[in-house]
Order: structure tokens, then sequence, then C-alpha cells
């Protein structure tokens, strides 16, 4: 029988306390269970080349399509509003997936301004790059040394990572080339600079449609 939906385990989300170092956090081992992830993994899209896809833009098994509409249901919202103390009912939601980091990706960054809330949700089984630390995301101190970091998050194992941005969220991880299956979802602000990026993304979902899009 073809497993049609899955069950995130947000009673896991609600019992994790928030980490306050190097910025305020939250780590959820297994909030994709173990039970769940083989199934979802063998559902992901064949996803070639890097960058985001948008969902709209990317063939969906029913599976993966429940996970992303869980993600972005009032469930997840309200828990991680509860969590961090914010007002997230008019945020609106900017979903994406990537299948593939390349030798540019994650160089030290703070996500933009428009994005309230990032919330990582990674799908991998665990492989011999990520035990040695590559593509593994990490919670740096400050922007200029990957290595000067308070947590690291191997992106494997349905684990979800969750933090609200603001000047100090540097993050970026050691290089690594090769397929690494991210869910991003972000609580977005609601001025003109979010709207521009909302925007964005739905050209973005439309324009990979598209039968020439890489």
């Amino acid at each position: 029988m073809v497993v049609a939906s899955v069950q995130p385990d947000f009673a896991a989300l609600a019992a994790t306390p928030v980490v306050d170092e190097p910025f305020p956090h939250v780590v959820v081992k297994n909030f994709i269970r173990p039970e769940d992830l083989d199934a979802v993994f063998a559902s992901l899209p064949a996803m070639s080349s890097g960058g985001s896809f948008p969902p709209e833009s990317l063939s969906l098994a029913p599976l993966v399509n429940n996970l992303v509409e869980q993600l972005q249901g009032d469930v997840l919202r309200d828990a991680i509003a509860a969590k961090f103390g914010l007002d997230l009912a008019d945020a609106p939601t900017m979903l994406t997936l990537r299948g593939r980091t390349r030798e540019k990706d994650g160089r030290i960054h703070r996500d933009s301004e428009a994005k309230r809330v990032t919330v990582l949700l990674y799908l991998n089984p665990s492989s011999a790059a990520f035990e040695r630390q590559e593509g593994c995301l990490r919670l740096l101190r400050g922007p200029d040394d990957v290595e000067n970091y308070a947590v690291e998050v191997p992106p494997v194992n349905g684990t979800l990572l969750v933090f609200p941005n603001g000047p100090t969220t540097w993050h970026g991880h050691r290089r690594y080339v090769g397929p690494r299956y991210t869910i991003q979802l972000n609580y977005m602000e609601t001025g003109a600079k979010a709207r521009s990026e909302l925007r964005r993304h739905k050209l973005s979902a439309f324009a990979k449609k598209l039968p020439f899009a890489a």
C-alpha cells in the first residue's frame, strides 16, 4: 500500500526548548519520524540542478505534497509562534525545495530582512560526507569564520531547524557538492520588500515550469 500522508512530530517541537546560543533557535531531531522518512525520501522529486524550487514548479508525489501542505498549515505556524512568542497569524509563507548543493552554496550569510522566521527541514539519510561535517549547517557566532560556530546541524534524518531572523543570525556550512534535500519555509514580513520577494517567488515557479527551464 502506498502511503499518502506523513505525521510530523509536532509534539516534539512543542517539547523542545529554545536555545539562545548563538541566537534563539530550536532543533528537533526526527521531526519526520524514522518510519516515515524512507518513504518521504523515496518520493522526493529528481532535482539535477542546484537552486531553490517552489513546489508549484515541480511534479510532487502525493506524500511530498501532503508534507508541503502540513508545513504551510496552522499547526506548525501556531507551534512556532508559541515557541518564540511571535504573532504569525497574518504572516505570508514562502516555501521552496532544494535537491542539490553547489560549490557556491553555504557561504556565510543572514537571510533576507523580508523573511521573519526561517524553517529548514532536512530529509537526507546519513552519509560519509555529512559525517565529515560537509554540508552541515552551522549557527555562527559572527560573519567571518565558518569554524566559529555554536551549533552544527547535520542535514539528515528529518531534522527540523527553526529560528527567527535578526541582525546576528549568521549561518553557513563547509563546502559540499552533491545531493542534499531541504525544504525551506519562511514566514514573511508584510512590507514592500517582502511583497517583492514573494512576487519573484511566484515568477520563479512559473519560469521553472516552462519546457526550456533547467
